[in-house]
């Protein structure tokens, strides 16, 4: 079982809308999740326009990917090189360190994934 970056066992994102790489809910990764969907982030309209503008468009809906669009408040595995970005231009970015995957540490320091957990 894969463990998030508190060392506990990796919990669910969001189960409606269903996410992850693997849509299972969690924001666990394997070899072929080039983007690293691991950062489970509780979205806020700052971060849905931050990351559309960097051309990851999560609010408009895509029926043939079985994608709804989120909306504030929503819940979803995202890459870790949008939090980064996202982070590193001051968004507003809460993430849900329970549900997010312990690979993320060699990526972010801890004392950040602190300073932005809503669940620390």
């Amino acid at each position: 079982m894969a463990s998030n970056v508190l060392g506990g066992n990796l919990e669910q994102c969001c189960l409606d809308p269903v996410t992850g790489y693997y849509r299972n809910g969690k924001c666990d990764t394997g070899k072929g999740d080039h983007g690293m969907h691991c950062v489970c982030v509780e979205m806020t309209d700052e971060f849905l326009q931050f990351a559309k503008s960097q051309g990851n468009d999560l609010i408009t809906p895509m029926p043939e990917n079985e994608f709804p669009g989120l909306e504030s408040g929503n819940k979803w595995c995202v890459c870790i090189g949008t939090v980064v970005d996202a982070i590193a231009s001051d968004v507003n970015t809460k993430i849900v360190l329970k549900s997010t995957h312990i690979s993320v540490k060699e990526f972010l320091d801890m004392d950040v994934l602190l300073k932005h957990g809503i669940d620390a």
